[in-house]
């Protein structure tokens, strides 16, 4: 099939293509949806894990977030990693002594490539371990498939914007995710806080989970902190009862097995799916 049949099989499937955009309209669709990354859509449609993308959800640091449906009518996000200078600059802040990108430094679009797969098997982790995120669906190249959460009217709200009942209970469900994320995922989330929690039906679910590092990164214990003294602030201010930090911390860290390493992810350059 040629490129032009592609795009117009494309264009049948991907709503942000098929209305006429202008200046910076334009500019984002063009960078969002290059070629590579349509090429990849259009292998994740005709092998069946997505059927269209519908409309935009939400615009992240590193990456466009879309609702799309399946092949059987229901709805997944799409979170597409634009690889753009920008976006390369910025993950390469989380590269640094992180083996899973070892010889990939300079490569840009292997480094977009690698960073979708790294979210894919960090949201893999928190998953298995219970944590509430959503649940990964698939990862190929600059492209992340996970659960939609979200209702019939639309995506759920950011922890930020919603009225909470008991601020305490909320705060002890998001503290919960801090520590059994370290204790059962392995895993520093690096960047928590109102912004990357959703709110549906009164329950907290983590989301952005790509720059999170294993527990022995060397910044591990840093970035730990600082989700703590996060969500603490904000906590603190909506009047929850808040623990102090060294206290969490102290919790958090008991559980980890001294003189034992946490297994590192062996993943793809290109950032494909291993196959099953």
């Amino acid at each position: 099939m040629s490129y032009d049949e592609m795009y117009s099989y494309m264009e049948a499937r991907v709503d942000a293509l098929k209305t006429n955009k202008t200046g910076d309209e334009r500019q984002t669709v063009d960078e969002v949806f290059d070629k590579q990354t349509l090429m990849t859509l259009y292998d994740m449609m005709t092998s069946g894990i997505i059927d269209s993308v519908r409309f935009p959800i939400a615009t992240g640091k590193e990456g466009n977030v879309f609702y799309a449906v399946d092949p059987d009518g229901e709805p997944v996000a799409l979170k597409i990693f634009r690889t753009s200078t920008s976006t390369f600059k910025r993950v390469g802040r989380y590269i640094e002594g992180d083996p899973r990108f070892k010889g990939l430094t300079g490569n840009r679009r292997k480094m977009i490539y690698a960073w979708a797969n790294k979210e894919y098997r960090n949201l893999m982790r928190y998953y298995d371990a219970e944590i509430p995120v959503p649940e990964p669906i698939s990862c190929s190249k600059n492209c992340l498939v996970m659960e939609f959460i979200g209702n019939e009217t639309g995506p759920a709200p950011q922890l930020k914007d919603v009225v909470l009942e008991d601020p305490t209970e909320t705060y002890d469900e998001v503290i919960a995710f801090i520590i059994d994320g370290y204790q059962a995922a392995h895993l520093v989330h690096g960047d928590m806080s109102e912004y990357n929690i959703l709110m549906l039906d009164g329950d907290p679910i983590l989301i952005d989970c790509g720059q999170a590092m294993t527990a022995d990164h060397f910044n591990s214990k840093e970035l730990l902190k600082r989700d703590i003294e996060n969500i603490n602030r904000f906590f603190r201010n909506r009047g929850a009862d808040v623990i102090k930090t060294e206290v969490i911390m102290e919790e958090t860290l008991s559980g980890d097995r001294d003189g034992e390493e946490d297994e590192e992810d062996d993943d793809d350059a290109d950032g494909e799916e291993e196959e099953e």
